[in-house]
């Protein structure tokens, strides 16, 4: 179900600029020459003030979901929460994090990266060209029903929000959380000169990230390696948003009757 105010949304992510984002991704596909911000932002009227506001006061913790930002001895713990993952629309993971770069999949040879690989979990996306995080290996594993791969997550960094998918996990000893592609990274923080070992150490990023079979970007929007449309991916982007924000009464539309009856400690049911 789509909240009829969350309509206006979408028309104008599809037709507001008079465009439709459709892109080859190979020509995107280059260091300093990736797709512009604007194409994976967040619509103007998306409240990202009070949704990260909301994150810090997230107090339900995922069973065994506290994880290092790095991997050096005493490092900064995170957790991911679920407080908000029960909605029956906009339903979603949150944790406040770093940003290091990962570079998985075509990209991996990118600059400082010593560790890359050429495939991400889906395929072999491309770091300079998808705005896409990175999960811990264990909790995308044990919440594949809900993550079941490529999901919408939006990602609230130096005060603005953009929109990415869920593409790859990180499988180090230990593994650690707080990561994003190339684009993503040099997108949220573009005068820090970052790369695959100069990440944004402070543990200020939000990350949101969508649960269920509807919040997946679908093919028609991204294929193995590539976005080839960021009208769909911003469309889908505001809806999720949207509709989260309505739950949490931070725009109107919100109501008691759009959260499922769960128990509390249930898994997640939720899913947009």
């Amino acid at each position: 179900m789509i909240y009829s105010r969350s309509i206006p949304f979408v028309l104008f992510a599809l037709f507001g600029t008079g465009l439709t984002q459709s892109v080859n991704g190979f020509n995107f596909n280059k260091p300093t020459g990736g797709p512009p911000g604007s194409y994976f932002a967040a619509g103007s009227s998306i409240p990202v003030t009070a949704l990260q506001s909301a994150a810090a006061t997230a107090s339900t913790a995922v069973p065994d979901g506290t994880y290092p930002i790095n991997r050096e001895n005493g490092a900064q713990e995170v957790t991911i929460h679920s407080d908000w993952a029960n909605f029956n629309q906009g339903a979603a993971y949150v944790w406040i994090a770093d940003m290091d770069v990962d570079c998985d999949g075509i990209d991996y040879m990118c600059k400082e990266d010593a560790d890359g690989l050429n495939q991400t979990n889906f395929g072999a996306l491309a770091a300079y060209e998808v705005p896409f995080f990175v999960i811990p290996d264990r909790f995308g594993t044990q919440y594949a029903k809900q993550l079941p791969g490529n999901n919408i997550g939006a990602v609230i960094c130096d005060g603005k929000m953009f929109y990415g998918v869920y593409g790859d996990s990180n499988g180090a000893t230990p593994q650690v959380i707080g990561e994003a592609s190339w684009l993503m990274a040099r997108t949220c923080f573009p005068n820090d000169n970052l790369n695959g070992n100069n990440g944004h150490g402070d543990a200020d990023v939000t990350y949101i990230i969508f649960t269920g079979n509807n919040s997946v970007l679908p093919s028609s929007a991204l294929n193995t390696s590539y976005v080839t449309n960021f009208s769909i991916l911003r469309s889908m982007g505001d809806r999720l948003v949207t509709s989260l924000a309505q739950n949490l009464g931070l725009v109107n539309g919100g109501s008691s009757s759009s959260i499922a009856t769960t128990t509390a400690g249930s898994s997640p049911t939720g899913g947009f």
